[in-house]
Order: C-alpha cells, then structure tokens, then sequence
C-alpha cells in the first residue's frame, strides 16, 4: 500500500510555522492528528500538533509511531511525516536513532501496518544489515508492504538453490506468503519450469463452483439497492422473473486459476444487470473468516444471510483481495451469496462483468471447506 503524501503546500507551510517547545501533553497532540478530517477537518489544530510533535527527541519515535494504531489513513500520513521529520532531524544533528526501540516495535504485530514500514524504514537510514536481519522473518507479516519484501527475499534465495527440489520447496514458501499477482505469476512460473506442480486455486482457497441466476435488471443502477428474490428468499429451484424474461440458476465451475467468473460468458453479454451468486462452504468448525472479494462491477456479499460487503461502484479497477470483510462461518452448512451488478457504459474498458472470491483468514492464509482436495 502506497502512503499518501501530505499536499506539499501544507508541508511548506507546516515547516515555516516558529519552532516551538514539545507539547506538554503527547497524547493531546496525538489526538489532534488523530482527529483530522477530509475538507479541512481539524487541519488547524493539526498544524499546531504536526509542528510541536515534530520537535520531540528521537526516543519518542515508537511513541509517535504508536499514535497511528487505529487511525485513518489521513492521520496517518501526518504522523508519518511527524515520525520522518523527527528521525532527519536527529541524522542531521548526527544523533543516534532509538534502532532496539524500533527493531521492538516492528516485531510487535499488533501495531498498525504502517507504523511498522515506517519504523523498518527509519531503521534502515543507518543500518544496512536491517534488511537481512529483519525482512526474513517477516514471511507471514500482517503488513502487506513487509511481507512483499520478505517474499522478494525468499524468491532470491531460492533462485541461488541449484538442485530441483530443494529449490521447489523454497519457492513454495514464498508463493504461500504471497499476496501479489507478480509475485504469485513469478514464484508458479518458476515453480513449474523446474517441473513442480501448483494449485492456485487450493493454494489461496479461490471458491471455484457457483449457482448463478440472471440477469435482473440494473437499468440506471436502480437495480443495485432493489431486493430481487435471491436476496428475499434463496431457493436454488425457483424460476423468477428478469430483466428478458424467466430465469433460473444455472450451475457453473470456472476453470480460472484465481477463480474469476466471467458472467459475461456464462450468461451472455447484459448492460445494466444483476447477476446473483450462490455457493455453499462447508466449514469443519466455527471460526472467524475474511471474504476476500475481487470485482471491477458494483457487489455485495452476504453470509448466511447477513451482508458484509457493499460497494457500489464500476469499474474502478479489480485485483485479488480488492475488497475485504469479516464474518464468522458456522460448523457445517454456510450460505454465501454475491450480487454482481453491470452499469451501462459503452467504452470498452468497461465491458467486463466478472467477480473472484476466496475465503482465509486475517493474515490471507487460505481455508478451505470440509473435504476439498482441488
């Protein structure tokens, strides 16, 4: 994930603003930062809080950075620049930066995502061993950005690996901690060149078998708040009435390796339509799982029943694990339903009507139903 900068009007005018002592009160100074807003919301005690902040000593960074758990990503691009600010600060001065301190709140997952890149790259100014000590171990890591370097990392160390097998085994490591579709496309490519097999659609728990019933219609996009019957009551036997006439739901397994649903191919070619998806995932217990949904159309989930994604907008862009929600499976029998919703735009960027879904758990690690074995 890419940190916004703030404007560099602002930053001008945030550098120009007197030297001041440190705030008294850390925590107020957080909070102000932490309560910024779009539209200028707060920006003037933020001001204030950015300047003071920015003038505390170096040991106070992890506190700082500390200040961004839970926060939104405007707050936290401004703690970044009070965090980066402190640490050029002290280079300058040539003082010592608090690296134990640092290298503590990095492996500390609890903190933000960003917190910890942040303190990763504030450690690595000065110490050129960070990477190889640090990034390794970070296979797993909840920050995306960390554990796309640690991939990285694991990718080169198996390239250097002459021997076949051997060389497989560490390039399957890296495609388990991989959430990239680079990385992904490189680490199977590789993986099959050297005469490997790879299951992506068991690797990342991509639901591959689907009902499907549509269209409905989506003319002006009135279609994408309307409870058609699928949502109403779900009944895999019913005909309903659509958008050109009787529908029912048909049966359909893609053969996509990142599991996408091409409903352009499956139902024909509709603008300004509702397609609904229904899946049945057989859970071997009760446990909390993230719905990872990739769809460039309009969408909502729901699990047993209960929504969990919305998100009315077209063709924005797509990727894997583009939208992500929570909800917590049943043993046994759980209900999944997706509803796809197509605009009417003519240009050809916008012509695909398509979704992929998987489900996994907080850190993108792949669960799959009771008994699937592809």
């Amino acid at each position: 994930m890419k940190t916004v900068p703030i404007y560099p009007l602002l930053l001008v005018a945030l550098l120009s603003l007197p030297t001041t002592l440190p705030a008294e009160s850390i925590p107020e100074n957080l909070s102000a930062l932490r309560a910024v807003g779009p539209n200028g919301k707060g920006h003037k005690q933020a001001i204030l809080a950015w300047k003071e902040l920015s003038e505390l000593p170096a040991d106070k960074l992890p506190t700082v950075l500390a200040g961004m758990d839970g926060a939104s990503d405007l707050s936290v691009n401004w703690l970044r620049a009070v965090a980066d600010t402190i640490a050029q600060r002290q280079l300058q001065q040539q003082g010592k930066l608090p690296l134990k301190d640092l290298e503590g709140f990095i492996s500390d997952r609890s903190h933000h995502p960003r917190a910890r890149r942040t303190a990763y790259e504030i450690i690595s100014l000065v110490d050129r061993s960070a990477h190889d000590r640090i990034i390794p171990g970070l296979l797993d890591d909840p920050s995306l950005e960390l554990r796309r370097d640690a991939v990285a990392h694991a990718i080169r160390t198996a390239a250097k690996i002459s021997d076949s097998s051997p060389a497989i085994l560490a390039y399957r490591r890296a495609l388990t901690s991989a959430r990239d579709l680079d990385q992904i496309e490189l680490v199977t490519k590789r993986i099959r060149d050297l005469g490997g097999d790879v299951n992506l659609p068991l690797q990342f728990g991509f639901l591959m078998d689907w009902a499907l019933v549509g269209p409905f219609d989506n003319e002006n996009t009135k279609g994408f708040d309307r409870a058609y019957p699928p949502e109403v009551e779900l009944d895999l036997s019913h005909t309903y009435k659509g958008k050109e006439g009787d529908v029912t739901w048909l049966q359909h397994s893609t053969t996509d390796e990142f599991g996408t649903v091409d409903l352009n191919v499956v139902l024909g070619k509709h603008k300004g339509s509702i397609c609904y998806a229904h899946t049945v995932f057989m859970s071997p217990k009760a446990t909390p799982v993230e719905i990872r949904l990739g769809c460039i159309n309009g969408n909502k989930v729901w699990v047993n029943g209960e929504m969990v994604v919305s998100n009315h907008v077209y063709h924005a862009s797509t990727a894997i694990d583009q939208y992500t929600a929570q909800a917590t499976f049943r043993k046994g029998r759980n209900d999944i339903l997706v509803k796809v919703a197509q605009n009417e735009q003519t240009e050809d960027w916008a012509q695909r009507w398509q979704f992929q879904l998987r489900v996994c758990d907080s850190y993108g690690t792949a669960i799959l139903a009771t008994g699937r074995t592809k």
